[in-house]
């Protein structure tokens, strides 16, 4: 797939810390993104096992990552304007 990054992609992507560069695929950027969503939701489990917060409240938290990894529910055909 060859085109640019949408704006508003690459603001999401930043946020990450991620910086696409010419040849970095937006497979590959989701790919990445996916990774640091798993580490992010393991790393919460392992608090909520640990006592610092309830299984209670473990949905609501949850909810709230998965709105900071909103790049993994678009499609990455949408990720870029083709020429």
């Amino acid at each position: 797939m060859t085109g640019a990054y949408r704006p508003e992609v690459i603001e999401e992507l930043a946020r990450h810390g991620l910086v696409p560069r010419a040849g970095t695929t937006p497979e590959r950027l989701r790919e990445q993104v996916n990774d640091l969503y798993r580490f992010e939701i393991r790393k919460l489990r392992d608090r909520c096992r640990a006592g610092e917060f309830s299984t209670r409240e473990l949905p609501g938290r949850v909810v709230e990552l998965r709105r900071r990894y909103l790049l993994l529910s678009i499609p990455i055909a949408q990720w870029v304007v083709l020429p």
